[in-house]
């Protein structure tokens, strides 16, 4: 077997050293990503994260609040039926489950996403009661969820009692971030995720070029880097590919084309659940690269972030390890 690729089954993850449960805590929205057709998708960045790690096998708990309405109650029956952990879901009898609509801008999506949901309500005592004696690998959170004060507080809530490594996926979504807020929410944070777009909104100042004379961002990353005292920062780039700064260097890779683009909803979920995936496997950063633009651009392809098609993730695997196998490490 290639020992820096590891066979990975969609069943289990394999135990680490500890023979520790590890399992990733998934904090923040879940929502319904309305299109113009009218078609209803289940969304959310955090929700697509947990729900594509468990189509791989992992056993996410999810922290979130939905409605007590239909939605909600259509939210609750898709975690039931893909056997999701649900002790994290919390019920609001006030605010309605979320909804974004989702419009097509020449073929980017943009974003109308509707305020005061049941995910700006997330309860700090009630989620953190739902964490119980799990041994979590780590914390992840986005920013759109801490628009709200009550979430925010309960993030941060979150952050100090889990003790966890943090992973932050930055998402602007105009008019719900400001710049304080998110330099609060990535202080501290072990690996960041992040577009090219909002790298340069967060630091603006890009130095270096490539050969094609457009920017690079990897002076960028590295700078926000150490601003931060991550680990990694990961930058997703659309056509062009994705990198990550880390202290062993920066890895850059192209990404994976697909036949067919349905819409580019969740794509970038689908990329940091693999990244997610490739921490908990610990493969070396240029196979998780690799990996998860694959997936990402196998996401585009279908309507909506999420699947309940479980061949799909079969599918990956075999793919991964497959290559594992063919192509062994050199050296």
């Amino acid at each position: 077997m290639n020992s820096q690729c590891p066979d990975i089954r969609p069943s289990s993850i394999p135990p680490r050293e500890s023979g520790r449960n590890h399992r990733p805590v998934i904090v923040g929205e879940v929502l319904f990503d309305v299109f113009d057709d009218g078609t209803r998708v289940l969304g959310g960045a955090p929700f697509n994260v947990a729900w594509h790690l468990k189509g791989f096998g992992l056993e996410p708990l999810f922290l979130t609040r939905i409605g007590d309405d239909d939605d909600g109650r259509r939210v609750a029956r898709a975690m039931r039926d893909w056997d999701m952990d649900r002790r994290g879901l919390q019920v609001d009898t006030e605010a309605a489950t979320g909804v974004v609509h989702v419009h097509d801008r020449d073929g980017e999506p943009s974003y109308d996403i509707i305020p005061d949901r049941a995910y700006d309500r997330l309860n700090a005592e009630s989620a953190f009661e739902s964490l119980g004696t799990t041994d979590g690998l780590l914390l992840y959170h986005g920013t759109l969820a801490a628009r709200s004060e009550p979430s925010k507080s309960t993030i941060r809530h979150l952050r100090q009692r889990a003790g966890l490594p943090i992973f932050v996926d930055v998402n602007l979504r105009d008019p719900w971030w400001n710049r304080e807020d998110v330099s609060t929410l990535i202080a501290d944070a072990t690996w960041i995720k992040l577009n090219e777009d909002e790298l340069g909104r967060l630091v603006p100042q890009i130095s270096a070029t490539d050969d094609t004379g457009g920017s690079e961002p990897t002076t960028t990353a590295a700078e926000l880097r150490s601003a931060i005292g991550a680990r990694q920062v990961i930058v997703t780039r659309g056509e062009r590919g994705a990198l990550v700064e880390a202290d062993e260097g920066v890895e850059q890779a192209r990404p994976k084309l697909t036949e067919r683009v349905v819409d580019t909803v969740g794509a970038g979920d689908a990329f940091s659940a693999v990244w997610i995936l490739g921490l908990a496997h610990r493969w070396p950063p240029a196979t998780t690269l690799d990996r998860a633009l694959a997936f990402a651009a196998r996401i585009c392809s279908i309507r909506g972030a999420t699947s309940t098609d479980r061949s799909l993730y079969r599918a990956m695997v075999a793919t991964w390890n497959r290559q594992a196998y063919d192509h062994p490490p050199t050296g």
